[in-house]
């Protein structure tokens, strides 16, 4: 029977049917191909859909089947996940940044039977490790550089919506309808892998009512509607982008864009001005860090102008938001900076419409959040993963806190064990770890509570507070807290800094690597005259050290204020030479640090900085672009760091 039109969808195919009745003519979708925006109505991508659904069963995908899809965002590969599940198939997204070895392991564990990708360096990955992949048809979408393949299993959407459309001619649209509206939300909808972080990445197992209850609490929790506009440019196989930019927009009915490419995103993001999005602090700590280059090179007038209003926005920006009160004077004030300075730079950022925004996926640093806030912009945070459907908690309006999560999502239960990690339960909770059970059993409890593996607590207001996570938060030998993510984040705040490890747990004291920001530190150089002919070189400099070194000495500052923390003062560091890569294994997919990898990779280095050593040289592998091994050699030069009293201390001595 088809789907009624009084029946309350379960599944996004039905959810899909419903909107084409309800929006028919409203857009659902928008793309940016050479220069052209291009855009689908609901009623419109319902037929898109149907044709790419009924190819696909002529090709003989059949219920179960696991689909693995593969690429940028692109609007037919969002098609492509209601299309494998509307013949109830499986989608498994697959990060497209992959090399071939690794999108061979989640394939080869999902035992997917084809695969949907973006283009011809998807198909070739696939192709190189396919004696060992259960891949019987690839699927792709641009055809470019693909003439000279050989056609057997491979297809172009193109053709397989032209099989679909013959059959629709055959058969009619009612078999298939039929499917969709046989559908029932305890199915299984799609499988995300984890990124790996701690071992091999794990496949999480969602139904449709996991994923169409968390994306109606989200919507429910900002008042969403279908007149919001967002910006679809996240890999597809993260939790985050599934939710925020596939399922909330099909529950809500709101229109989802995609970029031209990855490197137009920022320019894309202007042109669309999303009224809803969503980034991982990684893209807020990017956008600060352009804004602060480009100021550096300003005018001394203009220059001073943004200093004075970015003071007076810190000082009453957020109180505005929040609707407290604020002078009128302040007020004026504020208002003349909107129309100076904050208004052109959320439109340079492309966030003069956003009505909420959202960052998750790691900590961000208070000062960055409250930059973002204090220009009047409603960003916000929740701490959620792939186990939950994303919402674990989320900020209410008006109490928003740079150092805590929020409070529970709606239809959510949190308990501290004693332990300090973070349980949860709700109804988004996965079904389990495909082909993993004693996994599953280890993480989710018989009445469903999930081990989060984060330790935090609540506060005095019920909001909850993460520390890190609880495997990796420790005790130096002296028995004060060690809390890497804690001492890292505070050093990520500075624009020329982009990644940080820190050590420490049972050591004498704590000890850090870090990054340089290219883009940050090279302007900085080409303004002061420092030459330099790569990163290393850029990274090894005496007044680059200098820098870092005195961004460190503030950072342990702020430690020595803070009574928990003041033990874990930093002693001493190094400057990487070389940017840590997820090709080379040291960053997840979603850029969080494998901590483990690095660890034994940089064994030596760890080494030196705790035997009193001034430089080390070091050797270590790199993955190019092309797929080939090499080594980059070099002298890193190792820093003592000063320490300050506890400001507890200090307190008792002067009393």
């Amino acid at each position: 029977m088809p789907v009624s039109p009084d029946q309350e969808p379960a599944t996004f195919p039905q959810y899909l049917l419903a909107n084409a009745r309800r929006f028919g003519a409203r857009p659902a979708m928008r793309h940016k191909d050479y220069g052209i925006r291009q855009s689908w109505t609901w009623a419109e991508m319902r037929d898109e859909i149907r044709r790419f659904s009924l190819g696909l069963a002529e090709l003989g995908l059949k219920p179960g089947d696991k689909v693995a899809i593969a690429g940028a965002n692109r609007p037919r590969l969002y098609w492509a996940f209601c299309a494998v599940q509307a013949l109830g198939a499986i989608p498994v997204p697959v990060y497209s940044d992959s090399v071939a070895e690794e999108m061979a392991y989640v394939i080869s564990h999902a035992e997917a039977r084809y695969a949907i990708v973006q283009d011809q360096e998807q198909v070739d990955k696939l192709l190189s490790v396919g004696d060992g992949l259960s891949i019987e048809k690839i699927v792709y979408d641009e055809e470019r550089g693909l003439a000279g393949y050989d056609p057997a299993n491979l297809h172009a959407i193109d053709d397989v919506m032209a099989l679909g459309e013959a059959r629709l001619q055959r058969e009619g649209e009612a078999p298939w309808l039929e499917t969709v509206a046989g559908a029932r939300g305890s199915d299984l909808a799609v499988m995300l892998y984890t990124s790996g972080t701690t071992g091999k990445p794990k496949g999480v197992m969602l139904s449709f009512d996991n994923l169409v209850v968390a994306a109606k609490s989200g919507i429910a929790f900002d008042r969403l509607s279908e007149h919001e506009v967002v910006i679809a440019y996240l890999p597809l196989a993260w939790v985050g982008d599934h939710v925020f930019s596939y399922a909330q927009s099909y529950v809500a009915g709101f229109c989802v864009c995609c970029p031209e490419s990855a490197e137009t995103v920022d320019v894309d993001r202007r042109e669309i001005a999303p009224t809803y999005f969503f980034a991982p602090p990684r893209v807020f700590e990017n956008l600060l860090t352009a804004i602060m280059v480009r100021m550096e090179d300003a005018g001394r007038v203009k220059k001073a102008m943004f200093d004075h209003f970015i003071a007076h926005g810190r000082r009453v920006g957020e109180r505005i938001l929040d609707g407290r009160p604020v002078s009128l004077v302040d007020r004026l004030r504020y208002w003349l900076g909107d129309i100076c300075v904050y208004g052109p730079l959320k439109n340079r950022m492309g966030f003069t419409r956003m009505r909420v925004g959202y960052t998750a996926g790691e900590a961000i640093g208070p000062e960055i959040f409250r930059f973002y806030r204090s220009l009047g912009l409603n960003l916000k945070q929740l701490y959620g993963q792939t186990e939950a459907s994303v919402y674990i908690t989320a900020q209410p309006d008006g109490e928003i806190r740079a150092d805590t999560v929020g409070r529970p999502s709606p239809g959510v239960e949190i308990r501290i064990a004693d332990s300090g990690e973070v349980l949860y339960r709700s109804p988004g909770v996965f079904v389990g770890y495909y082909k993993n059970e004693e996994a599953t059993q280890a993480t989710k409890s018989a009445d469903g509570w999930v081990h989060t593996g984060d330790a935090g607590f609540f506060d005095a207001e019920g909001h909850l507070k993460i520390i890190d996570r609880a495997n990796d938060v420790g005790r130096l030998k002296d028995g004060s807290l060690f809390a890497p993510k804690y001492i890292e984040n505070k050093l990520k705040f500075y624009p020329n800094i982009k990644e940080v490890v820190a050590f420490g747990d049972g050591r004498d004291f704590v000890a850090v690597f870090l990054n340089i920001d290219l883009t940050s530190v090279g302007s900085w150089a080409e303004r002061n005259n420092v030459a330099y002919g790569s990163y290393q070189e850029l990274a090894a400099h005496p007044r680059v050290y200098e820098m870092m070194q005195r961004h460190v000495e503030e950072v342990n500052r702020d430690l020595a204020g803070e009574d928990v923390m003041a033990g874990s003062q930093i002693r001493r560091f190094l400057v990487l030479h070389k940017e840590l890569d997820a090709d080379d294994g040291e960053l997840t997919r979603t850029q969080k640090v494998r901590r483990s990898f690095i660890a034994e990779r940089y064994a030596p280095l760890i080494e030196a900085l705790y035997d009193g050593s001034k430089s080390k040289y070091v050797e270590t592998e790199v993955v190019f672009e092309d797929g080939r091994k090499g080594k980059i050699s070099a002298t890193v030069e190792i820093r003592d760091v000063p320490v300050f009293a506890p400001a507890a201390r200090m307190k008792e001595a002067a009393e």
